[in-house]
Parts: C-alpha cells; sequence; structure tokens
C-alpha cells in the first residue's frame, strides 16, 4: 500500500512546498559553511530538496494521523510483539537513513562530518520529528558498541548494519537484514532520571549454558529481568539498556529482539505510550522476563558508557528543537505575509515586525549555536574543544529546548485560529516542542550536569573563556556581560539553587559571541540589546526601539 492511496494528502499550500529547505535557509548555509561542513552541500542540496516537497508534507501529516498500534499476539495466539507503522512512515525514515543522517559521521570521518549531519538533522526537524528518535539512538549507540568490539557477534554483525543506508524495516533477525536500527531503555517508573535506583537485574550464564544455547561466538550472555517505564522505539532491531549487574553494579547491556539463534528475545511490549507529541514515533513500556542481553563495556560502569550515547542524543535534543523553532518560524512568517490587516500586510504591522524579528533573532541564534556545537563533536581530541562540548551540551539542551514551547506558541499565534486546528502544521510542531527538553534528561538535570562539569575541572572555564574571548572587546556590552560571567565562575560551582540562570547566561554568552563574529550588524546588536542588555522575557516582541526589524526579516526568510 502506498501512503498516497489515500484521499488524505495534505494539500494546503505551505510555505514549504516544493522549495529547498535547505537554500532557504542563509544562517544555515553560512553556519554550516563556517563550521567546516560545505563540503556536504551538494548532499545538502539534494535533502533539502526532497524534504520540501509537497508529497513530503504529505507523509508527515499521515504518519502523525495513523500512529503506530501494537500487535502483541499473532493469529495463533504465539507472543510477537511487533509495532505496525502506516506507509508514509516508512518513507520517511528510508528517506532519513538513505541520506545518512543515523550514521554518516562514522562511515566517513573527518573534519565538519558533524556539522554536515546536524545540518541535515535541522532540514528533517522542519517536516517531522517522530522519525528523528530511532534516528538519533541508532547514530548515537555507535561510539557505545565499539566498545563491545571484543564481542564478535555484536561488533561484527551489527556495526555494519548499523551503518547501512538501506532502510529495512522487516522483523527479522539481524544476519537477514540490510540494514539495523538501534533503540535506548534506561528509565523505570520508580526512579526516572535517578537511573541508579534501577531495579532490572543481570545474572551471567553459565559459559557452558551460553555456548549451548548461542554457540561459542555468543559466549559471554547475561539473563535480563525486570523492566523499563520508557522503551525508545520498540521496533529498533536492538536496544542498550542498563541493569544492575549480579557483581558489579548497574551495567550497560546489548539486548537485540531476536538472539543469536534466531529466536526471539523475551522483551515484552506491555504497552504503547499515548503521548503529547511526537505521535508518530512508538515509544513503549516494556517487561524482561529472562531476555538476554550482552555486557557493553565494563561491569558497573553502565553509566559512562551509556552517557557516550547521551552527549549525541542530547546534541540532537538541540538541533532538534532548533528544526522545529525554524519551520514555526517560516509558517508565521509565510501567513504575516499574506494577510491583510487594515489594509496592509500584517508582516508590515509594527508591533507584528517586533514579535516576527524576535522569533527570527531567538532561531538564528539557536541555529548559530547548534552547529559551533556540533564541531565540538568532530574536534572531540582537542582538549579545549572536548572540554567547551562538556560544557555547551547539556547547557544548549537546557536553554534552547527550553525556549523552544514559547517560541512554538507565539508562532501559532501568529495565525490566530487558522494555526489552532490540526490542518495547519503548527499545531503539531506546538506539541513537539516540549519533548526535546523532556528526554535524555530534563531541565534541572541538565543544569546539575554544567555545575559537574566546573567543578569537576577548571579546565571548563578555560575552554568557554577562549570560546568567547574570540569576539573581541570591541562592543561594550558583551565585554562587559562575559566578563561578569567569567567572575561568576571562578571557583567552584555549588549554587544548585541558581544553576539555571547560570545555564542561560552561559548559552546567552554563546550564542551573542557567534553573532557578533558572523552575523549582520542589525542582527548582532538586536540580540544583544535584547537578550545581554534587558533579560529575555516570557514573551517575544520585547525588542527595543531602533531595531531594523525589516532587515532581520529579509535575512530570515529570502524569497523564493
Amino acid at each position: 500500500m502506498n501512503a498516497f492511496d489515500t484521499h488524505e494528502v495534505f494539500n494546503q499550500a505551505t510555505p514549504f512546498e516544493n522549495v529547498n529547505l535547505f537554500a532557504c535557509d542563509p544562517a544555515l548555509i553560512e553556519a554550516l559553511l563556517r563550521e567546516g561542513g560545505g563540503a556536504a552541500q551538494q548532499a545538502l542540496d539534494a535533502l533539502g530538496e526532497r524534504l520540501g516537497r509537497a508529497e513530503t508534507y504529505a507523509l508527515a501529516r499521515l504518519a502523525n494521523i495513523h500512529t503506530p498500534e501494537l500487535q502483541q499476539f499473532d493469529r495463533a495466539g504465539r507472543r510477537i510483539d511487533e509495532v505496525l507503522f502506516h506507509p508514509a512512515w516508512h518513507e520517511l525514515m528510508a528517506i532519513l537513513v538513505g541520506a545518512g543522517v543515523h550514521a554518516a559521521p562514522w562511515v566517513s570521518p573527518g573534519p565538519g562530518a558533524q556539522v554536515a549531519r546536524a545540518a541535515a538533522y535541522l532540514l528533517v526537524g522542519q517536516v517531522e520529528n517522530g522519525t528523528q528518535c530511532p534516528v538519533t539512538m541508532t547514530y548515537a549507540s555507535v561510539p557505545a558498541l565499539r566498545q563491545a568490539l571484543d564481542l564478535p557477534h555484536i561488533a561484527a554483525r551489527w556495526l555494519p548494519k548499523i551503518l547501512s543506508r538501506d532502510y529495512d524495516p522487516r522483523s527479522l533477525p539481524v544476519e537477514q537484514k540490510r540494514g539495523a536500527l538501534v533503540g535506548m531503555g534506561m528509565t523505570e517508573k520508580q526512579g526516572g532520571s535517578d537511573v541508579r535506583s534501577n531495579t532490572t537485574r543481570a545474572v551471567p550464564v553459565p559459559r557452558d549454558e551460553a555456548r549451548a544455547l548461542f554457540g561459542d561466538e555468543a559466549g559471554g550472555a547475561w539473563r535480563i529481568v525486570g523492566h523499563k517505564w520508557f522503551f525508545s522505539a520498540p521496533q529498533c532491531d536492538a536496544h542498550l539498556i542498563l541493569a544492575q549487574a549480579e557483581e558489579g553494579g548497574l551495567s550497560c547491556f546489548f539486548l537485540p529482539r531476536y538472539l543469536p539463534d534466531g529466536s526471539r528475545n523475551a522483551i515484552r511490549v506491555q504497552r504503547l505510550k499515548d503521548k503529547l507529541g511526537n505521535r508518530s514515533n512508538a515509544s513503549s513500556e516494556v517487561e524482561f522476563t529472562n531476555a538476554y542481553g550482552w555486557l557493553v563495556g565494563q561491569p558497573g560502569r553502565g553509566i559512562p558508557t551509556i552517557l557516550e550515547m547521551a552527549s549525541h542524543t542530547r546534541l540532537d535534543c538541540v538541533l532538534g528543537s532548533t528544526g522545529i523553532m525554524r519551520a514555526a518560524l517560516t509558517q508565521a512568517l509565510h501567513h504575516a505575509r499574506q494577510r491583510l490587516v487594515f489594509g496592509k500586510p500584517l508582516s508590515r504591522q509594527p508591533l507584528m515586525q517586533n514579535v516576527l524579528a524576535d522569533l527570527a533573532l531567538e532561531s538564528e541564534a539557536a541555529t548559530a549555536f547548534a552547529l559551533r556545537l556540533a564541531r565540538c563533536f568532530d574536534e572531540k581530541d582537542d582538549a579545549g574543544q572536548a572540554m567547551l562540548a562538556r560544557v555547551l551540551t547539556p547547557a544548549g539542551k537546557y536553554w534552547i529546548c527550553k525556549r523552544g514551547p514559547g517560541f512554538g506558541a507565539e508562532a501559532m499565534e501568529v495565525l490566530g485560529g487558522t494555526g489552532y486546528v490540526e490542518e495547519a502544521p503548527l499545531a503539531r510542531l506546538y506539541r513537539e516542542l516540549p519533548v526535546n527538553s523532556i528526554w535524555e534528561g530534563s531541565g534541572n538535570v541538565m543544569c546539575l550536569d554544567v555545575l559537574r562539569a566546573f567543578g569537576k575541572s577548571p579546565a571548563a572555564r578555560d575552554a568557554l573563556a577562549a570560546e568567547l574571548a574570540l569576539a573581541g572587546d570591541a562592543d561594550a556590552a558583551f565585554a562587559g556581560y562575559r566578563t561578569r560571567l567569567l567572575v561568576d565562575l571562578d571557583g567552584p560551582q555549588t549554587d544548585e539553587f541558581g544553576a539555571r540562570q547560570l545555564s542561560e547566561r552561559i548559552v546567552l554568552a554563546v550564542q551573542a559571541a557567534l553573532l557578533l563574529r558572523h552575523a549582520p550588524p542589525f542582527v548582532a546588536q538586536a540580540f544583544l540589546q535584547s537578550r545581554l542588555v534587558q533579560a529575555p522575557g516570557g514573551a517575544y516582541g520585547r525588542l527595543p526601539a531602533g531595531t531594523d526589524c525589516a532587515a532581520i526579516l529579509a535575512r530570515a526568510l529570502r524569497e523564493y
């Protein structure tokens, strides 16, 4: 069945239809070239053209209308725990995997590889966000799985399939598939973010028993009993989970859906979550009833092992929110240019210009920050860049993701009642925006992580100071803001009560520095005056008098 056999294709005109999303975003193009990912520009042009087609937007709407369904048993009563998706979901997944959004930097590492992949992720975020979840987890699983190179039945059999650009949704043992996806299960209902309170248990299987079950290659198996309250994308071919090892404590395990002998692993999907947003994607609650898993990393080192994965998923939370904000901004600008109010376009009304320009500043600053953060991941072998990523990843995930819901609400209000109904994409975008702030560590968890970064090493402050120094001292407002921030970062950071404000200040300082260095003066000065000189408010449309709103809006959405 093809998605277009239905009569539900989204035929409302949108600003994206039949345009190149990449070419229409000057801030994204400039940041891509600046951060070293420009070699991928041709591929991004092709992806932007594909994503910008009207039929791709139809797929996005269909995938969110026809949400996943859980089929626990087959017609003979056998437990299968399969998730059924509308064909639109699979077509969207094929686009993402075919573009290498799930694995490109690992297949072709090099300068700018993470930046180019981040730019592609931003483009996808403007169209459909549920498909980003399994793509993100697969991308983030590779650094963790490389710690399992001593387990040939994992490294040799799985990594080539994970790195493949061939999307294969069939439920089969990995040997029979053209490509594979990996999910993650960390949180349990009694603990949430406090994963140290996990009760899921892992007991090593005696070697002779493991060999009898799975052969010589699949030794080192563990038997897993317990649950996960949030088990993301249960349709994935394998998952990384945390469990309490019988000896050693909390450890990371690799759980395939099919075992080496071809049988189904005992991962019981209890239900799919009825979520506020991200509805095209399946999220589940599961129980492990003597499931088999294999240790990844060292016993008792589960949190550091899976945090290698989480650092990359947190980068994608920043990218995901940034992409949705860009989509919401574009919808609002498109509407405002066409809507006549009191004899002239809404986009020329002074107060509306203030709102739209403020949204445009937020979007551009988020884009600049997101791709700068991606370059830190490209340069992880540089101690200074690695430390900068250690600070900016949790700080950015807190602030940029936290700004998202208010941004979406403001963009929806530009359209008024039209924005509030489901025929327009803004209602769906609005529901998507809170998720990146909640998943992979909530706002408080991120801010406490920022404090830990500074508490563990003075190099964290030095790395941030070096980044901010690149903007120079010519702008007095920025220089003063930077000085006050760095003074406050002298010494141990123990003020948990003020951790949110500190994280906000760090991100605003980095965004201002990037815009001072790279954006036109009318953008940089408007950002400084509205975010550094005066504190950002809870609503948009607070730009000071004299702001060149017309220039900001012309830059935000070039004519096409």
